[in-house]
């Protein structure tokens, strides 16, 4: 099939783009500069400028700075980009110079160009132009922050609900599992005995104060820069501008949004951005914990804890029969990797900033829209295919429990530290329980009480040990 080609004129001279395309010149040198990954912008990145332009268009109309038929055209051509009709259409690489101008651009001129046809006329014509109708009052240097803070926020809700049904499908899990007693770890060495639905409700509710940290970060990137154009001073935008474009904005999009205080400050400083950033790495940081504390309760079977069983959802090794692995919280410890890599390139990027401007905005956004992407696609898998079809294995559990020296220390209050160490010592030695061997040293008289003034009876050691779960609900055992 033979490519037509057709040409565009920039400030650089005569550029060839193809005869089919919705971009111009612009956009074609950069994909010609930065043929790098061979990734796309992600689609909140692209509804995030649409809805900025088709805001920009609307309120420059009624400001009575843009025709009322080219702002018609580009806002149904800024529409139809935000609703995904001309995704195919955006094709510069992240990895671009210019604070985003290629990108920018590349919306701008998508947008125009989709417009001239509108209006009847021919793509390369430019009855609407890139720059000085559809990116009128505007610059890279505002529009991109702001369509980072947007595309977020775009987002935000979608990413809340997966983190929020796994902290519930966590929580359900505690209350089923809220008999099951079993041997706490510290160090992963034998620990005083927990319930495993305490253990689940500990992970539920480390999972929900993650996603009130990122409600709380997400309240920074309510505040837009948009109209401080090439600086923050706002040079070329009407002194209405801002006040209507946040207006605008909020309206077409339903998001709670904010002027900013500092439209200067909004151009130089990313800093709301890696705080919504550091937000999504410590909930990065706590379901690796969580994925790495199934994979431990659930190893063996025969020669591991096995206290947990994990769905089987696929066979676990290609020369090994039967053998089945905890294959979705693995790829829920890859997904977080992947986020906390995302959130240091982040912060890398942004204290990379120089004066009124930061030139490494389009991997700021790249990396942000990639991190809640893998986030909310690989948390809703680990919810569904793991943690809502685990079990508990309570035979398991109980037998660990049994050979677990470390209930002696409910005895402490009765016996004293240094002779529950000693009882330990030799209840490993002698290869039987702690409860037997005390009974057995207070039946002989062996046994003193802490105070020094009695010996113990074999009914009060067999007191303090004999309910275990109440070894997990605190206080002293008398």
């Amino acid at each position: 099939m033979k490519h037509t080609t057709r040409l565009e004129r920039d400030s650089l001279g005569e550029v060839a783009v193809p005869g089919d395309a919705l971009y111009g010149a612009q956009t074609q040198r950069a994909v010609e500069n930065f043929p790098v990954s061979g990734l796309a912008p992600w689609r909140a990145f692209i509804w995030s400028m649409a809805i900025i332009k088709l805001a920009a268009a609307e309120v420059n109309q009624e400001l009575g700075l843009l025709d009322g038929d080219l702002a018609v055209a580009i806002i149904q051509a800024a529409r139809e980009t935000a609703d995904g009709e001309w995704d195919h259409q955006f094709v510069v690489d992240p990895f671009q110079a210019g604070a985003g101008t290629s990108h920018n651009m590349n919306t701008n001129e998508v947008i125009a160009n989709r417009a001239t046809r509108i209006l009847g006329g021919e793509v390369g014509e430019y009855m609407v132009s890139p720059n000085d109708h559809v990116n009128m009052a505007q610059s890279t240097n505002d529009t991109i922050p702001t369509a980072i803070r947007l595309g977020s926020l775009w987002r935000l809700d979608e990413l809340l609900g997966v983190v929020n049904g796994l902290a519930e499908a966590l929580r359900q899990k505690s209350i089923e599992f809220d008999l099951v007693v079993k041997s706490g770890r510290t160090h992963l060495q034998d620990a005083v005995p927990v319930r495993l639905g305490q253990e689940f409700g500990a992970y539920a509710r480390a999972v929900e104060r993650d996603a009130e940290r990122i409600g709380r970060a997400s309240g920074g990137l309510r505040r837009l820069g948009i109209g401080g154009t090439a600086t923050g001073s706002g040079l070329n935008a009407h002194p209405e501008y801002h006040h209507r474009m946040v207006a605008k904005l909020s309206q077409l999009t339903g998001l709670e949004l904010n002027t900013s205080d500092d439209l200067f400050e909004s151009m130089q400083s990313l800093a709301d951005v890696v705080d919504f950033s550091a937000s999504l790495r410590t909930l990065a940081i706590t379901l690796t914990r969580i994925a790495n504390d199934f994979r431990l309760l659930s190893s063996g079977p025969a020669t591991g804890l096995d206290e947990i069983r994990l769905p089987a959802v696929q066979p676990g090794s290609s020369i090994m029969p039967g053998k089945v692995n905890p294959v979705m919280a693995e790829m829920l410890n890859m997904a977080m990797y992947h986020v906390q890599g995302c959130d240091h390139t982040i912060s890398l990027a942004a204290q990379a900033g120089q004066l009124e401007l930061n030139v490494m905005m389009p991997i700021v956004a790249h990396n942000l829209f990639e991190m809640m992407q893998v986030m909310i696609g690989s948390i809703q898998a680990f919810t569904q295919k793991c943690v809502i079809g685990l079990q508990a294995n309570p035979e398991k559990a109980t037998a660990w429990l049994e050979r677990n020296a470390i209930v002696v220390t409910a005895l402490n209050p009765l016996i004293g530290y240094a002779a529950g160490a000693k009882l330990v010592k030799d209840a490993i030695a002698q290869d039987t329980t702690v409860r037997q061997l005390a009974v057995g040293m207070a039946r002989k008289g062996q046994l003193n009480h802490v105070s020094g003034d009695r010996k113990l009876s074999p009914d009060e050691v067999e007191h303090a040990l004999s309910d275990i779960k109440r070894l997990t609900e605190g206080g002293l055992i008398s």
